[in-house]
C-alpha cells in the first residue's frame, strides 16, 4: 500500500468526529491495506510503532524534528524555528516548505515509511541525536507534502486522528464480517496479548478461527482486570455472598512474566518497568518455583525496620529511570501477589479465582521479597467491615472482595471484584480519575499563569469517548499551576477533539492525554456536562472538585473512572442520603 493512500485514509479521519463513519473509514482501510502491512497500519493508526509494552518510542523532540526539517528543505533552523511559531505546527511548517518545490517526490509504501520510523526508534548510543535528525530528514525529501505534514506529526506524537482502540476493533470487525459480531472474540485476543497489530495481521492471514486460538503468550502482559465499586460491606455479601476479600494497597501494580531465570514486569497501563523494580527481579527468580508464569500482584516500599508500609508519597519515588540502586537500598519495595494468570503451559484465567490463588499460594517460596496479600474468606459483612477497618488504620486503600467462583476478566471491568474504598456518608470521600481535556485561563490572581481552572472528562467505553464531569479550579499550587500550563499547552488544539464530548467550550483544548486524580465533595445532576446524559436528561457532575497530588503518569486516559462508575457511585450516594 502506498503511503500516500494512507494519508488519505488519515485525513479523512481528521474531518470527521463520528465514530461510525470513523468505523467505516478504518474498515475501508484495512480492506485495501496489503496483508502483510495490516499489521503497522494497526500500529500507525494507535499513533505507535509497536505495542506499548515492548517500550520502542522515536525519542525525538520538537526541536531534533525542526532541524530535520531544515536539513530536509536546506533552510536556516532559525528561519524554521520562526516559521513554526507562527503556525504552532511543525507538520504544518515542513508541508508548506515542500509545497514550494518542483521535485516529485518518490512513492513511497507503508513498510518503507514505517521501517525507517522504526530504525529511527531504535537508534542509540553514541551519535544516535545526529543519525535520527539524517533518517528523518531523509525521509522528509522523499515524501510529499500531505505525507511529509504526517510524519512529522507521527514523530512528535501529535497525529490527532481521534480514535481509540475500540474503534480499531470494531473497525477490523466490519473489514471482515461487514459488521461488529466479531468484536467480542477481537477483543478477547487484544486482551489477552495486548498487541493490536498482532491482532489485526492474525485475523487477516488465518480469519477469526485464528483469533479464537488465541493463546496468553509469556512476555505479552495481559490487559488487567478490574474493579467495580460497592458503599458497604452488606452490599458486597449480597452481591457475592461468600467471598475472597484482600486488603488494596496502594502502590504499583505489577504484572509479572517469568521464562526461566528471564524476568519481565509490567504496569497497570502494560508499560515495562522492570528495570524500575530489580529486587522485585530478583526476588521472582528466587521464590517463583514454576519455569514459566504471569502472576499478578502490588509492590509497595515497606520499612525494612518495622514492618510497616509506607504511604504512597513514598513508594512512588521508585517509579524512576536514574538513581534506582539508590532508591532501592533507601525505600525497597515488596511484591504482594493476588493472582495466577499462567503457569507452565496452563492458562488459568478461565479458572476460578479460589483455585487461581491456592495454586499461586504453592507456586511462591516463603520470604521477605514475594509475599501473598492478606485476606480472609467469608460471607459475614461484620468480619468484612473488621477488616476493612484494620486496613485503613494500617494505612491501606481499603479492600477488594473477589467472587470465589470466578474467571479472570482480562481488559473487564465487572462485579466479580468489588473494591471498598471508604464509607459512604452523603458526600463523595472517593476520589474520581479523569481525564484533562481543555484549561481556562486563569483571571484576578491566576491570570499571570494563563490558566485557572481545568476541563475534566471522564471515558465512556460504550462510544469510546470523554464524557466532561468537572470544571477544576482548585488543588494545584502556584508552581504546579504553571507546570501543568506547559505540559497541556504541549497537546493544545484549534478544535475540539474528536473523542471529546462537551456542551462547555474551555478557551484551550487539549488532547485527551493526562490523567488527575480528584476530590470532590459529591456528584450531582448537571444540565451542562455530558458524562451519562442521555437526550433532555441532564448529566452529572463532581462537586466541589479539587486535584490530589499530580498528574498519573501510570494511567493512560482509557484508564480514567467511567461514566457507568460515575452514574454508579452517584446512585450509592443517593442511597445512602435516604437511608440516613
Amino acid at each position: 500500500m502506498r503511503f500516500a493512500r494512507l494519508v488519505d485514509y488519515f485525513e479523512r479521519l481528521e474531518a470527521t468526529t463520528k465514530r461510525l463513519e470513523m468505523i467505516d473509514i478504518l474498515s475501508e482501510l484495512f480492506q485495501e491495506a496489503d496483508p502483510g502491512e495490516v499489521d503497522k497500519v494497526a500500529y500507525l493508526c494507535q499513533e505507535q510503532l509497536l505495542p506499548a509494552f515492548r517500550g520502542v518510542e522515536i525519542g525525538m523532540a520538537e526541536k531534533l524534528i525542526l532541524r530535520a526539517i531544515a536539513r530536509a528543505t536546506q533552510m536556516d533552523e532559525a528561519r524554521i524555528a520562526q516559521l513554526n511559531k507562527e503556525l504552532g505546527d511543525p507538520g504544518l511548517v515542513i508541508e508548506r516548505l515542500l509545497g514550494q518545490r518542483t521535485v516529485r517526490p518518490a512513492d513511497m509504501s507503508v513498510s518503507e515509511v514505517y521501517e525507517t520510523l522504526l530504525k529511527i526508534a531504535e537508534t542509540t548510543g553514541e551519535g544516535s541525536v545526529e543519525k535520527k535528525v539524517h533518517m528523518l530528514a531523509g525521509l522528509f525529501r522523499g515524501a510529499s507534502p500531505e505525507e511529509a505534514r504526517y510524519i512529522a506529526r507521527f514523530v512528535l506524537g501529535r497525529l490527532r486522528l481521534g480514535i481509540g482502540d475500540p474503534t480499531i476493533l470494531d473497525a477490523l470487525s466490519k473489514a471482515v464480517a461487514g459488521d461488529r459480531s466479531l468484536r467480542p472474540d477481537l477483543e478477547r485476543a487484544y486482551n489477552l496479548g495486548s498487541d493490536l497489530g498482532l491482532v489485526a495481521k492474525t485475523l487477516f492471514e488465518e480469519g477469526i478461527e485464528g483469533i479464537r486460538k488465541f493463546r496468553i503468550r509469556v512476555g505479552n502482559p495481559i490487559r488487567p482486570a478490574l474493579a467495580e465499586r460497592l458503599p458497604s460491606a452488606e452490599e458486597i455479601i449480597k452481591r457475592l455472598g461468600r467471598c475472597a476479600v484482600e486488603v488494596k494497597l496502594d502502590g504499583f501494580r505489577c504484572q509479572v512474566h517469568k521464562a526461566g531465570d528471564h524476568v519481565e514486569i509490567f504496569s497497570r497501563n502494560l508499560e515495562r518497568t522492570t528495570l524500575m523494580f530489580p529486587e522485585i527481579v530478583e526476588g521472582v527468580r528466587k521464590q517463583v518455583t514454576a519455569r514459566e508464569a504471569i502472576l499478578e500482584g502490588e509492590a509497595v516500599a515497606v520499612s525494612e525496620e518495622t514492618g510497616e508500609i509506607h504511604p504512597f508519597q513514598v513508594t512512588v519515588q521508585r517509579k524512576r529511570k536514574h538513581g534506582v540502586e539508590a532508591m532501592m537500598r533507601e525505600y525497597p519495595l515488596v511484591l504482594f501477589a493476588f493472582d495466577l494468570l499462567y503457569a507452565d503451559g496452563r492458562d488459568y484465567t478461565p479458572e476460578p479465582y479460589e483455585a487461581r490463588f491456592e495454586r499461586l499460594s504453592r507456586l511462591i517460596r516463603p520470604d521477605s521479597r514475594i509475599r501473598l496479600v492478606d485476606r480472609i474468606v467469608t460471607d459475614d459483612p461484620k468480619a468484612i467491615q473488621q477488616f476493612f477497618d484494620e486496613a485503613v488504620e494500617r494505612g491501606m486503600e481499603g479492600i477488594v472482595a473477589k467472587r470465589l467462583d470466578a474467571p479472570y476478566q482480562a481488559g473487564a471491568r465487572g462485579f466479580h471484584w468489588i473494591k471498598l474504598k471508604r464509607s459512604y456518608k452523603g458526600e463523595l470521600t472517593d476520589t474520581v480519575d479523569v481525564v484533562l481535556v481543555g484549561y481556562f485561563r486563569g483571571r484576578g490572581m491566576r491570570a499571570k499563569f494563563g490558566i485557572g481552572a481545568l476541563l475534566g472528562a471522564v471515558y465512556d467505553p460504550e462510544s469510546d469517548t470523554f464524557k466532561t464531569v468537572a470544571k477544576i479550579g482548585s488543588g494545584l499550587t502556584e508552581e504546579e499551576w504553571v507546570r501543568v500550563r506547559e505540559l497541556l499547552d504541549e497537546t493544545r488544539m484549534d478544535h475540539r477533539p474528536a473523542r471529546v464530548d462537551s456542551i462547555i467550550e474551555p478557551d484551550v483544548w487539549v488532547e485527551p492525554n493526562h490523567v488527575v486524580t480528584v476530590l470532590a465533595d459529591e456528584i450531582t445532576r448537571s444540565p451542562v456536562h455530558t458524562c451519562g446524559k442521555v437526550n433532555n436528561e441532564p448529566g452529572y457532575a463532581l462537586r466541589f472538585p479539587r486535584v490530589v497530588g499530580w498528574v498519573r503518569a501510570d494511567k493512560k486516559p482509557e484508564d480514567a473512572t467511567t461514566v457507568p462508575e460515575v452514574v454508579s457511585m452517584f446512585q450509592m450516594q443517593k442511597r445512602v442520603q435516604l437511608v440516613g
